[in-house]
């Protein structure tokens, strides 16, 4: 058995994390790698992840499935609070990289090890939201992050695995791709110019057909969870990626998000997220039917405290267990189906409707009709409404 320490690594299998294996091995360590998956990964990724990892003299690999885990703990919050960060980006890695620490976190402890590792480097945003979960989650245990810490350039990470015998295949893009299950993330090229806008071959899923026929679908919510697709019932992790591939070829849900990193820089990052935009607009659509408009207004204002809390790292501030309680009482009524259609590019709602709806003709329909009150109600009504305006006029006024 080994003496050496042990180091457990989230590994992806890219440049970065396999510089980080022989570098933490030369350091003494034991390595330990570990993927989880949270959308992205087919199975053969995985099979040359898991091999990548032997081949670099790794002395394990895990593989974890977090799919389901990612909708339960973070995904469906973002939903719940139809979260977009500014109204556009819907914060696909930023849910990612909390389970990923949370996974890793597990293993290391449950490993006895005396260090985490991860390749981040020290200009983004996800060295952040890792280094604050691993101390947050483990605080006794050890936080290298080789990449950061060495600051070295990709050509400088190629030439000295090369000197060990590890050749790292050339990257076929200019772009850095981070595919998840709530979105695909795009970086690189056109996204360091606020002028310039990426061109649809830099998607995974490339150029669409703009001439396409439409595709009607309905979507089914209980309690704002999806759970059907044109009556089939459907788990929502199943639902997401029958979405995201059906949206993809659309091209709905692409753009470029312009904001505010953690650092405190302006940053954009291109990204494709169809099954997120798709779910989105229809939840937003049925809440609008079911839930009174103080809810709806307080609603949006937590939902975007939540994503914020999510984007900047703060996941395990206590805040957003409260923020968590409140988006699911919201969601109590928040149960029926919505109708939409899937052009080139666009999402349009087209109808919706529920058990629960507050839209009842026989109380009074809009600009039609009353049942449940007279002309004169009305007036009296009106007058009394304009009250606290008048009295306000007039006294600026000094009437």
């Amino acid at each position: 058995m080994s003496q050496k320490p042990l180091c457990v690594l989230a590994f992806s299998g890219g440049l970065d994390t396999s510089f980080c294996v022989l570098h933490l091995r030369e350091r003494g360590f034991d390595v330990a790698t570990i993927t989880v998956n949270t959308g992205g990964f087919d199975g053969a990724e995985l099979a040359r992840i898991e091999a990548a990892s032997k081949n670099l003299g790794a002395v394990s690999h895990l593989t974890v499935d977090a799919r389901a885990e990612l909708w339960h703990d973070y995904l469906r919050y973002l939903l719940y609070g139809n979260v977009l960060r500014g109204q556009l980006y819907p914060l696909s890695v930023s849910a990612e990289r909390v389970a990923q620490a949370k996974c890793v976190a597990q293993y290391a402890k449950a490993q006895g090890a005396k260090a985490i590792a991860h390749g981040s480097t020290g200009a983004g945003n996800d060295q952040v939201r890792f280094d604050v979960a691993f101390r947050a989650l483990c605080p006794g245990i050890e936080l290298i992050t080789p990449i950061r810490e060495l600051a070295l350039s990709r050509e400088a990470e190629t030439a000295w695995l090369a000197e060990r015998g590890v050749t790292i295949p050339a990257k076929t893009t200019q772009y850095s791709i981070n595919e998840g299950m709530w979105g695909t993330s795009v970086g690189g090229g056109e996204t360091h110019d606020s002028w310039k806008h990426l061109p649809e071959t830099a998607y995974p899923s490339g150029a669409i057909d703009a001439h396409q026929a439409p595709t009607t679908l309905t979507l089914g919510f209980t309690q704002g969870v999806p759970t059907a697709m044109n009556g089939e019932a459907l788990a929502p992790v199943a639902l997401i990626e029958k979405l995201n591939a059906l949206g993809d070829r659309y091209g709905v849900g692409r753009g470029i998000h312009l904001g505010d990193t953690i650092l405190g820089i302006k940053g954009r990052v291109g990204f494709a997220a169809a099954a997120a935009h798709i779910l989105i607009q229809a939840h937003r659509e049925l809440e609008k039917l079911v839930l009174s408009g103080k809810q709806l207004f307080w609603k949006e204002s937590l939902g975007n405290l939540y994503g914020s809390l999510l984007h900047e790292g703060h996941y395990f501030d206590p805040l957003a267990r409260d923020l968590e309680a409140f988006l699911a009482s919201s969601q109590t009524t928040v149960t029926g189906e919505v109708r939409l259609t899937l052009y080139p590019r666009a999402i349009v709602v087209e109808g919706v409707r529920s058990p629960h709806s507050f839209m009842q003709s026989k109380v009074a329909s809009y600009g039609e009709g009353a049942k449940a009150w007279t002309g004169e109600d009305a007036k009296g009504y009106c007058k009394l409404f304009g009250v606290a305006q008048q009295i306000a006029l007039a006294a600026r006024e000094g009437q």
